[in-house]
């Protein structure tokens, strides 16, 4: 059993089939996913779907690529509200982007701290995106030692991987480790310890190799745990029981069902 610990469910690729893209989750052992919210405005639509589907749960977050949109205060109340949702099991996506700058770093940097305050508040993990932003997303880290969560999607370094595990954060890996030319994430696979890992697609994007190109689903969160195993040199079964006690350990509000 699997759970593919990031994707995003509403997005507009799924509109048309989404009944079938859960049940070939089910099909290819994925049994839970987690479906992320990246706006507010489609908070609802994030939740309807959680609500539909027994075996999804949800977040609430901003994505750094919006937070110019959510830079005052009042976000915190927002958050914690939408988190009283019973399938919402965490904050997020929110963190740093300085590959794509969508939003003035400053007004990132404070979106992101207002995410970890409440997830510090509710005692509730947070789901960090991460990109070119090493520095500031551990300086911003450093202002909250007692928020948990993880950095999905990761591609860093394993040095960096080191200082969101010194932090007591889960490192996620998606379908880019099968790419190529990511022989350096490879790596930080290798050093990352299984028990503080997850496996997801970031569907619908960043679909893994031999899919690469093509829409990304849920489904392909198999073809990232076989590579762990590979790396790791332990069984496919045990990558999959451990990670899955991994996601149900960190997004503790969920509940494992059947």
């Amino acid at each position: 059993m699997l759970v593919d610990s990031h994707c995003h469910l509403n997005f507009p690729e799924f509109k048309e089939d989404i009944d079938r893209v859960i049940a070939n989750a089910a099909d290819n052992q994925v049994k839970y996913m987690l479906t992320v919210n990246t706006r507010l405005s489609e908070t609802l639509a994030v939740q309807s779907i959680a609500e539909k589907y027994k075996n999804v749960f949800c977040s609430v977050g901003v994505h750094p690529h919006d937070s110019k949109d959510y830079n005052d205060q009042s976000l915190i109340n927002k958050l914690i509200d939408h988190a009283n949702h019973p399938k919402v099991v965490a904050l997020g996506e929110t963190g740093l982007d300085y590959y794509y700058n969508n939003s003035d770093r400053d007004d990132q940097i404070n979106c992101f701290k207002m995410h970890l305050e409440s997830g510090t508040k509710l005692d509730m993990p947070v789901i960090i995106h991460t990109r070119e932003a090493d520095e500031d997303t551990i300086a911003c880290l450093n202002e909250y030692p007692n928020a948990k969560g993880v950095f999905h999607c990761f591609s860093g370094s394993s040095e960096f991987a080191k200082q969101g595990l010194d932090h007591g954060l889960y490192i996620s890996f998606s379908g880019i480790i099968t790419f190529k030319k990511a022989e350096a994430l490879r790596d930080a696979v290798r050093y990352v310890p299984l028990e503080k890992m997850l496996v997801e697609t970031d569907s619908p994007f960043l679909a893994p190799l031999p899919h690469r190109g093509k829409r990304n689903e849920p489904a392909f969160t198999r073809y990232v745990a076989e590579l762990v195993a590979k790396i790791k040199g332990v069984s496919f079964e045990e990558v999959a029981e451990v990670t899955t006690q991994n996601f149900f350990k960190l997004f503790n509000k969920a509940k494992a069902s059947g």
